[in-house]
């Protein structure tokens, strides 16, 4: 039964499977490829959906702080709420990982609706970090 609500879509990327057809993604594996796509996709990228994406791009510069983990976290929320609708998401938290690096780890919990199943993703989102320099 959830297979059938949550269907399948061409596996990301794109690929063939042993019989030579387009590689499908189902079930919890489909859910969280999408999820993935809306996160990676900036609006304006797809010309027949400019609207679709999540604006996380935004804050490649804005350095690590609490103010940028909330952004990011009502980025993801917002952008999955309007795209993902076969799933509710109950909670966004962004925490600061490898500060050098520019890191910030986002665990997305979220239950698929039609099945109850409470699942998480976890999204790395990295930040440039400012070393001072110009360039």
């Amino acid at each position: 039964m959830a297979a059938d609500f949550v269907g399948a879509g061409w596996a990301f990327p794109l690929g063939v499977n042993g019989h030579g057809s387009i590689a499908l993604a189902r079930g919890a594996h489909e859910l969280e490829q999408a999820m993935r796509l809306i996160l990676s996709t900036y609006p304006g990228e797809r010309p027949m959906r400019p609207d679709f994406g999540c604006r996380l791009r935004d804050y490649v510069f804005a350095g690590i702080s609490t103010d940028t983990a909330a952004l990011v976290a009502d980025a993801v929320r917002t952008a999955l709420l309007r795209w993902e609708p076969r799933v509710d998401v109950r909670a966004v938290d962004v925490r600061v990982g490898d500060r050098e690096q520019g890191l910030l780890t986002i665990d997305i919990q979220y239950t698929v609706k039609e099945t109850n199943d409470h699942r998480n993703l976890v999204f790395p989102f990295y930040t440039i970090p400012d070393d001072g320099s110009d360039y």
